[in-house]
């Protein structure tokens, strides 16, 4: 079939969980970078490969296939030795995993990544600083913690989702989607995920079970916190505006 390709952005949640994913379960592939910031995902060639212009993207063979959901649940079926607690044989643990995998996306992905856009990654993507839509993404990612905090981790000390005792596909998922949150001021960070303890543990369980690949699939966003954070240190010296503190597309 030939060797999995996998185009990537390491800025984006969803290629780092997909990214994860292959590194802790010994999947060989080729990574392909495409830089959003730089519009890489726009181009001819890539366009080829996913006409809708997102990554993720692998191509296995003459699959080429979109969404990252849809590629973890690919990539826990079609290779062998992968562990069967990533994405369970038994359909009524399955199910579970497909259900939070479903809620992901108009609830968490959708509050998490508007708010960190809006308050923090715009101006990197080209686009301005939007307080209101801020204000709208808190609020679906305050209910999504709620939820998650309240009925996905609320079972009996399972320390993953759905109550399992190791990691699955979802987790792997929901989890990078949430590490985002690291570009945030860090007040602003601990406002918000500091009332969700079992949300907290549930983070660092799925990074235990995963490290060291989910540290170095990382690196690329602590870099950028780190960036930032001395662009907050000379905005708060200087009293220049915040809005321009990313400095253009170019400096992530």
């Amino acid at each position: 079939m030939g060797k999995l390709k996998m185009y990537t952005d390491r800025m984006s949640q969803p290629s780092r969980a997909v990214l994860i994913f292959c590194r802790v379960n010994g999947i060989d592939f080729e990574e392909i970078k495409v830089d959003i910031s730089k519009g890489h995902h726009l181009t001819p060639d890539f366009t080829e490969v996913n006409p809708l212009q997102k990554v993720p993207a692998i191509v296995h063979g003459n699959l080429k296939l979109s969404e990252s959901h849809a590629i973890l649940v690919y990539l826990a079926s079609a290779f062998t030795g992968i562990a069967d607690h990533w994405y369970p044989t038994e359909l009524s643990r399955r199910a579970k995993i497909n259900s939070v995998m479903d809620w992901h996306h108009s609830n968490l992905r959708n509050g998490a990544v508007n708010y960190v856009i809006h308050t923090t990654l715009a101006p990197a993507l080209g686009r301005q600083l939007n307080p209101k839509a801020a204000i709208e993404a808190e609020k679906v990612l305050l209910s999504s913690l709620k939820a998650l905090e309240d009925f996905w981790l609320n079972g009996d000390d399972g320390g993953f989702l759905c109550d399992n005792t190791q990691p699955s596909v979802a987790d792997l998922s929901m989890v990078c989607e949430l590490m985002q949150l690291e570009v945030l001021d860090e007040r602003d960070r601990s406002r918000i995920l500091s009332p969700y303890k079992k949300v907290l543990q549930w983070i660092e369980n799925t990074r235990t079970a995963t490290n060291p690949h989910f540290e170095e699939v990382h690196n690329i966003l602590y870099r950028v916190k780190k960036k930032l954070e001395q662009q907050r240190a000379r905005t708060a010296e200087t009293g220049t505006d915040p809005s321009n503190r990313m400095g253009g597309p170019s400096k992530i």
